[in-house]
């Protein structure tokens, strides 16, 4: 969980104010916040060897937005409401397959967009983007293993194989 609620680089902090939220480096702080916590949720539902494993993520980060000191006791309904809404956004670009863009230009496409409404989602924003979002997903994946271990599937049967045989 200590991943999911890494701050933010001030260095990237810095950049995506600059790039797109105006230079309001709180509003961009928090969008890379929710970036990193919504793909944790993601991650660990792709990822995860029990199913239940992403329900207990969004639930600890959910109850952290709860008790979080930076946020207004009167403010915290609302973050969890944008929590939620980042959580939608970034799911879609997360799990998307096929197209011309990969997953981490699809997600730093979509923190741009949460960043500004008019902010422009290609050239050198796009590309730090996507850098900034690759390196989340790398850290939570990361975490992942860290706290579950790592996947251990025999070479000769699928994982949906796996549960039949037991």
């Amino acid at each position: 969980m200590t991943a999911a609620l890494a701050e933010p680089s001030q260095d990237d902090v810095e950049w995506l104010a600059a790039a797109a939220a105006a230079g309001d480096a709180d509003h961009a702080r928090w969008e890379l916040r929710y970036a990193r916590m919504a793909i944790s949720v993601f991650v660990a539902e792709r990822d995860a060897l029990d199913d239940r494993t992403s329900s207990d993520v969004v639930a600890a980060l959910v109850a952290a937005l709860a008790t979080d000191e930076r946020i207004a006791p009167d403010r915290r309904p609302l973050a969890e409401r944008q929590f939620a809404d980042r959580r939608l956004g970034y799911r879609e670009a997360f799990f998307a397959t096929g197209g011309a863009a990969g997953a981490n230009e699809k997600l730093g496409r979509v923190l741009l967009a949460f960043a500004s409404d008019g902010a422009r989602s290609a050239g050198a924003p796009l590309a730090r983007a996507t850098e900034v979002l690759g390196g989340y997903v790398f850290e939570a994946n990361t975490a992942l293993r860290d706290a579950f271990g790592t996947a251990s599937l025999p070479e000769h049967l699928p994982p949906s194989e796996l549960g039949a045989k037991r």
